[in-house]
């Protein structure tokens, strides 16, 4: 799901930027006004003699951005039912700094407008743009881990969840309490449909269109609508049965091709992916490609002339919105992120290093969508609204900049886990300080020319890229043998342990080899309830006798740092330390030169 959204996200970024240009370039042209008119223009619905109308403008920004916040709604349920929000360490870090990173940039933006008739606009600053934010790392490429994505992202969406209680709380003028209790009646009747678990969409539809109405109608902004009817959305695992159920409706037409059977599998297919995650693939491409893309278009276009320049250069506001981007994000989310980290509050996912972190609070500066959004409650008077969007502009380039030079500074690990306190200034030991024995775990023929020791890590991502690659070897080359020990570096990877000890687990009843793919075939699902269905399906016992586990673990470790290995993963062949790189290509020519030298001017035939 996470690819999925990566893919989405980053892949909109030129959309988005395209509208944005556009609306740029609509308002500096020689016909400025059509712009304003244009967004102006009343549309409504009528009912007998009701009538609903709204401009276009409020048709995009109180509407379809509604659909906007459903699909956050939808990917917060999802997260922190099956995803990356389900490890409580992995999300105090990036919650905390999501907090900081709004806290700090309101502080400066009310440090320029504290007391002025601009202190309204203090929310402007406060939130971070997802798309832009995960287009620009794709611009920054490798050097851009996927553990830092999905900081970023985790840390995006406590940012929205957030800014959608400050806009509910502190940018609602008035309140219709007739309308709010309609609203809180149709909620519950939502509610109720979902608990008894009637699923039929046009009664959602219905209830859902009512409760927007009924919102816009109270006052509180209808957004908070979509974000309260994502959540509520059901999502689930599949399970077994709806698995089994569907693999036998897929055989069944398999084996006898008809419409009944075409139908039934289809239907089988799609219950046993929840609705949540139905939903987002349908709804995802519409908010990235279209959605977002015409707010920009309704809420980007400011005059750019040198009147409108000079009043934005001396505008507390524009002032105040640019350095809370680029200052405010930057250090409250360093200081959110260093706070639990110092205090043990949390955790770090994957192999991420403060150059990364602080690229990464750079960029999280860009502030597009929901800036542009709140100016827009903020801000009754045009002009105030267009100083603001200059300063959300120079904001978010100046961010983005800073944070392209912050990952051009940070010093690239080359492919290797290291955390950053375990650089060691000493000259590394080049020969394995302990040889091969029986208590190692070996795959490959005994008598082979060539050994290779690996000290991995299970959660390393750098160790699961090079798993198949030393599969590929060894299938090519009989004569080679890997020899696997544990380097669990529990600073970076908190499942690391966990996993190492289940794979001992294994090992004690002959198939660790078989728990060693699994687990890194499997390494996105490493959380004790993933580990014991791992254990599970080798039929092994996880979590007896840990004690006399940990302590074999134990023993790669301190073999490993007397052969001064210090991150994942960590070559030998043949008792040396390789130093090449990390692909096929390079470990077989290693591989080959010390048969070459095993066997002299005839190698042996391994193919």
């Amino acid at each position: 799901m996470l690819r999925a959204f990566f893919r989405t996200e980053a892949g909109s970024t030129s959309a988005l930027l395209a509208a944005t240009l556009l609306a740029l370039i609509w308002a500096n042209s020689p016909w400025p006004d059509t712009y304003e008119s244009f967004w102006h223009t009343n549309m409504g619905l009528s009912f007998g003699t009701a009538e609903f109308e709204l401009d276009l403008r409020h048709w995009v920004n109180d509407g379809l951005m509604t659909v906007f916040f459903f699909i956050i709604g939808l990917e917060v349920s999802y997260e922190a039912r099956l995803g990356q929000l389900r490890d409580r360490r992995l999300i105090a870090v990036p919650a905390v700094a999501a907090l900081g990173g709004m806290l700090v940039p309101a502080a400066v933006y009310l440090v320029f407008n504290a007391g002025g008739p601009g202190a309204g606009g203090w929310g402007v600053p406060i939130a971070t743009d997802t798309a832009f934010v995960l287009g620009m790392l794709a611009i920054v490429g490798a050097r851009c881990p996927e553990p830092l994505r999905v900081f970023l992202l985790t840390l995006a969406i406590v940012d929205d969840i957030l800014a959608i209680i400050i806009i509910a709380v502190f940018y609602t003028e008035r309140l219709d309490l007739v309308a709010l209790v309609t609203a809180a009646v149709l909620l519950v009747a939502i509610v109720t449909l979902r608990w008894l678990r009637i699923w039929r969409a046009p009664a959602y539809i219905v209830l859902g269109f009512a409760l927007w109405v009924a919102t816009l109608e109270s006052g509180v902004h209808p957004t908070l609508v979509g974000i309260a009817l994502g959540i509520l959305v059901f999502v689930y695992a599949p399970s077994d049965q709806k698995l089994l159920r569907a693999d036998e409706a897929v055989h069944e037409f398999t084996n006898d091709p008809n419409p009944r059977a075409a139908r039934e599998a289809a239907r089988t297919l799609r219950m046993a992916v929840s609705v949540n995650e139905r939903l987002q693939l349908r709804l995802h491409p519409w908010s990235s490609y279209v959605i977002v893309p015409v707010f920009a278009l309704a809420n980007a276009g400011v005059r750019l002339d040198g009147e409108t320049l000079r009043a934005a250069v001396t505008s507390p506001v524009a002032i105040g919105v640019a350095a809370g981007l680029l200052l405010g994000k930057f250090a409250g989310i360093w200081l959110g992120t260093w706070l639990p980290l110092r205090f043990g509050w949390g955790i770090l996912p994957g192999n991420l290093v403060w150059g990364q972190l602080l690229g990464g609070a750079a960029v999280s500066g860009i502030g597009f969508t929901v800036a542009l959004f709140i100016v827009d409650l903020a801000f009754d008077d045009q002009a105030v609204q267009s100083q603001a969007k200059i300063g959300i502009l120079a904001g978010s380039l100046l961010s983005a900049l800073m944070g392209w030079l912050v990952f051009r500074m940070a010093w690239d690990r080359g492919g290797v886990c290291a955390p950053p306190d375990a650089e060691p200034q000493e000259e590394l030991p080049e020969l394995l300080s302990v040889p091969v024995g029986p208590d190692d775990h070996v795959r490959g023929p005994a008598k082979a020319a060539v050994t290779i020791v690996e000290y991995g890590d299970f959660e390393c991502p750098y160790c699961g890229r090079l798993h198949p690659i030393l599969e590929e070897l060894l299938r090519k080359r009989k004569d080679v043998r890997l020899v696997f020990r544990h380097f669990p570096l529990t600073t970076l990877h908190p499942r690391a342990m966990p996993a190492a000890l289940v794979s001992e687990a294994a090992a004690e009843a002959g198939r660790f080899w078989e728990m060693h793919d699994l687990l890194y075939e499997n390494q996105r699902f490493l959380t004790d309830e993933d580990l014991a269905r791992h254990a599970a399906a080798l039929d092994v016992e996880p979590w007896a006798d840990v004690p006399r586990r940990l302590e074999r673990v134990a023993r790669d470790q301190e073999s490993g740092r007397a052969s001064g290995v210090r991150g994942t993963p960590t070559l030998f062949l043949n008792g040396v330390r390789y130093h090449g790189g990390m692909d096929l290509g390079s470990i077989t020519r290693a591989v080959e030169s010390l048969r070459e030298s095993t066997y002299g001017d005839h190698p042996k035939s391994t193919e």
